[in-house]
């Protein structure tokens, strides 16, 4: 039964860092693009307001959004009717906690490549006729291919080591929010440091493999662009 639960678990923290990482790449790269050409005095709010999960504790975004999704609230109240179940303790409660706790990991590597790729090939591709989201997708996507696929899996590997917004949000519920870090912390808490010792080990490797496979990608995209360059 250990086993299972501990599967189950592994199958949400997958599940959660999918859909989350696919939703930030969704909102996350207009937020990019529009932050990466605005110039005014309200830009450095909505970066303060998107970098907010970087130095906000934990503990501290998940109690609010944990009041925000309770029924009590018009927010959660308003869900509770609409679906018939509550945002709080749930999967889908979760699912929007690790959407604002990662943002700003997808969001800061793809405003930095919109940035430093500028406008001349854009304005070029106006030229040539290319619509805005024909210049988007066949310029700016190839060119920050690289930054994409960092933002992409620095999103998913933050969900997958989120503890303290998944727990204050969704509690500790096998099958529907008990993911990796919460089981993890059972097992301590009980003194089973052998399955204690496993999991985190096996987080562990798959952080230094998925960070190096994307040091692997980025250091390729650089070399292959330094080469057409030339």
């Amino acid at each position: 039964m250990e086993n299972y639960n501990e599967w189950l678990a592994l199958a949400t923290t997958l599940k959660l860092a999918a859909i989350t990482t696919i939703i930030l790449l969704i909102i996350g790269t207009p937020l990019a693009w529009y932050l990466s050409k605005i110039n005014n005095r309200f830009k450095v709010l909505i970066e303060a307001i998107v970098a907010l999960p970087l130095v906000l504790p934990p503990t501290v975004l998940g109690f609010y959004l944990l009041i925000l999704f309770s029924p009590a609230n018009p927010t959660g109240k308003f869900f509770k009717d609409l679906t018939g179940s509550s945002l709080a303790f749930s999967f889908t409660g979760i699912l929007i906690g690790s959407v604002i706790y990662s943002l700003p990991f997808v969001v800061q590597p793809l405003q930095k490549a919109f940035e430093q790729l500028g406008d001349n090939l854009a304005e070029a591709g106006a030229m040539l006729g290319a619509g805005p989201i024909d210049r988007f997708f066949n310029i700016v996507v190839p060119m920050t291919k690289a930054s994409f696929i960092t933002a992409a899996s620095l999103g998913f590997a933050h969900t997958v080591g989120e503890f303290g917004v998944v727990l204050m949000i969704g509690g500790n519920i096998p099958g529907e929010t008990r993911v990796l870090s919460i089981a993890l912390f059972d097992h301590v808490e009980a003194l089973n440091y052998s399955t204690a010792h496993w999991l985190a080990g096996s987080l562990l490797i798959g952080s230094v493999v998925l960070l190096a496979l994307i040091y692997l990608l980025n250091y390729r995209s650089e070399k292959a662009v330094t080469i057409r360059a030339n």
